[in-house]
């Protein structure tokens, strides 16, 4: 087979890819569909409202486990790695001086908004009470949502796991660390 032969085999092959392509689009062009509004049949007598609310009810959050069950498996050391999202903003040594948030040296059982020369958000003072493990654990999650109003602007975590890592790890950051209980 020479050159010649070979360019009009090539030749051949895409134009009957071309045709193909273009029989299709004609045939697209040709019988237009169009999309229905509703994306299901109308039955008559149910009520969408209903419907909705039923499907509602399918879809139910994951119920997450308590923090203290896992604190149980949590990692110091994972949590160590983890925390370096947060010492942008904090210091976890004894007597550290605060950065863009406050010191968290035995943050473990400590009562909020307490730490000496922090301006703290209305919001999280207003709220009063300690940093106990569920409350670490619900704040570290989605600050935002926990105390609308906070300062705090980190996105939070996600992760449970990564969350008892972080609060095994912030335990650990006591000359004396607050009892699992």
């Amino acid at each position: 087979m020479d050159s010649l032969e070979i360019n009009k085999l090539v030749a051949g092959i895409l134009v009957v890819v071309l045709i193909i392509i273009g029989i299709s689009n004609f045939a697209e062009i040709l019988y237009h569909v169009e999309q229905p509004k509703v994306a299901h049949y109308v039955i008559e007598g149910v009520d969408d409202t209903t419907m909705a609310s039923a499907t509602d009810e399918v879809v139910a959050e994951p119920v997450e486990e308590p923090i203290l069950t896992l604190l149980a498996s949590a990692n110091i050391e994972k949590g160590m790695k983890t925390f370096k999202k947060c010492s942008s903003c904090h210091v976890a040594v004894k007597d550290g001086a605060n950065k863009i948030g406050p010191g968290l040296w035995e943050i473990v059982n400590k009562e909020k908004g307490v730490v000496d020369g922090f301006s703290y958000s209305n919001a999280l003072v207003s709220y009063g009470g300690k940093w106990t493990y569920d409350e670490l654990n619900g704040f570290l999650k989605n600050p935002k949502q926990y105390i609308a109003g906070t300062k705090m602007s980190f996105a939070g975590l996600k992760k449970s796991s990564d969350r008892a890592n972080v609060i095994l790890y912030l335990r650990s950051l006591s000359d004396s660390p607050a009892p699992l209980e």
